[in-house]
């Protein structure tokens, strides 16, 4: 492959996030004085976007290109296992379904830890940490930072989600 083709991807990306973020300028017109407008967090991860492909191209074009023959000292991509995508495709739908119904809070850590057990990690403590901890930093990032209202539950769980929000003191 050479030098060229391989920055393609990313000089699209940066492209694109260019023309997105000039694009977003407007999104601010209707924000109060002091706060943040609407537009800020899409700009955000756009200029990250940005950056993001702007260092991969570098990296890409700095990158030695193999002067050996073709196909030679590169293994070959492992078998994809048709059946752990297919279960990775029904947690991602299952959780965008069960969302509503059970929380943001609890569908997450839920599919955290199935997802983590469905990529090969076998430490009960280490799957618990991890669903436990990334749903709280993703709790506080985006009702407490983001001011994004999420999915609570119904019933029960709603009760349950807001115990925890009033114990984290996110509420």
């Amino acid at each position: 492959m050479t030098r060229a083709s391989r920055v393609v991807a990313p000089l699209a990306g940066l492209v694109l996030a260019g023309i997105l973020l000039l694009g977003a300028r407007g999104l601010d017109d209707v924000a109060r004085e002091g706060q943040l407008g609407p537009g800020f967090w899409p700009r955000l991860v756009l200029a990250g976007l940005g950056l993001a492909c702007l260092l991969k191209t570098l990296s890409e074009w700095r990158r030695a290109t193999p002067r050996s023959a073709p196909g030679a000292g590169t293994e070959p991509a492992g078998e994809i296992s048709r059946a752990r995508l297919a279960a990775g495709i029904a947690l991602v739908i299952l959780y965008v379904l069960a969302a509503s119904w059970i929380g943001f809070m609890l569908a997450t850590t839920a599919f955290i830890a199935a997802f983590m057990v469905l990529a090969g990690a076998r430490s009960p403590v280490t799957i618990a940490t991890n669903a436990v901890v990334g749903t709280a930093v993703l709790l506080y990032t985006f009702v407490r930072l983001v001011y994004l209202p999420l999915p609570k539950g119904e019933g029960a769980f709603e009760t349950l989600t807001i115990a925890v929000y009033r114990a984290l003191r996110i509420f």
